[in-house]
């Protein structure tokens, strides 16, 4: 009996290694948008569907295209805003010549971080132990990761919201993971906007299908939101805990505390923590 935890491990480890990188990367949500020749002009439609707000970016590799959007984008959509962008762009060109492309960051910037104690992210009643904590050097050791918490779930083990919160983003259907880098951008997770601080977090390495919400929904802090697993880059089963706020280049990992006065930073690698 004492050799099971290592051949488990071991078995997890040689599974890992045989399967293949998924051929498409998946994204956990959808811009909508849009862009059309009316006459002399190029019109650009854009939607934020999400309860957030992001940072959007338009540009060309055409010139004279890119520099006409230049005037409007980087720039900030609030949540749930439809909005609209009409360029003189002359006659004679087709809208295939101009390939505009797009990009969002969530998070505005100049909003005000407030701090907020966070619920653990597991039911009540539990015990975990914290396999890594902040700054951790096998993997959260990066300004996106370097405050992030790993508690060591087990496949199957339940996820909860640490407080009332938008469900902002979703992947879910990766099956698989393992613990060579490679495998980074292959994790299934959810990302929630929690309106009351301005702050995101995410849950990551769900299981195959393992959201139990969808893109828009609001939940409540307790509330089961997926299912652990293995995905993406990890060398076994944990639920990989973060929080994040908007940066002057994407988001950056943030220190937070929990109820009860903990804090995140007191929570090193091999203590138990109850809920």
């Amino acid at each position: 009996m004492k050799t099971f935890p290592v051949l488990l491990i071991s078995l997890l480890s040689i599974i890992c290694a045989c399967n293949p990188l998924p051929e498409k990367k998946l994204y956990q949500f959808s811009l909508d948008t849009d862009y059309k020749l009316e006459g002399d002009s190029l019109k650009v439609n854009i939607s934020n569907i999400l309860a957030c707000p992001l940072r959007l970016n338009a540009w060309s590799k055409v010139d004279t295209i890119d520099k006409v959007l230049r005037q409007d984008f980087p720039t900030i959509f609030p949540a749930f805003t439809d909005s609209s962008f009409s360029y003189y762009v002359g006659a004679g060109a087709g809208v295939e010549d101009f390939e505009i492309r797009f990009s969002s960051t969530f998070g505005d910037t100049a909003q005000e971080i407030i701090p907020q104690a966070f619920a653990f992210p597991f039911p009540k009643g539990q015990t975990l132990k914290i396999i890594q904590g902040y700054k951790g050097k096998y993997s959260h050791n990066s300004d996106y990761s370097k405050y992030a918490l790993d508690f060591n779930l087990s496949v199957g083990d339940t996820i909860t919201a640490v407080a009332d919160a938008w469900v902002i983003g979703i992947i879910e259907d990766y099956k698989y993971g393992g613990k060579d880098r490679k495998w980074r951008p292959y994790a299934n997770f959810i990302t929630l906007y929690h309106p009351e601080s301005h702050i995101y977090t995410q849950y990551v390495h769900l299981d195959h299908k393992g959201s139990l919400v969808e893109l828009g929904n609001f939940v409540r802090k307790g509330q089961a939101i997926g299912i652990s697993g293995l995905t993406g880059f990890t060398s076994g089963p944990h639920l990989h805990f973060n929080a994040l706020v908007p940066a002057k280049k994407g988001m950056n990992s943030v220190k937070i505390s929990f109820e009860n006065g903990i804090k995140g930073e007191d929570l090193k690698k091999g203590m138990k923590v109850s809920h």
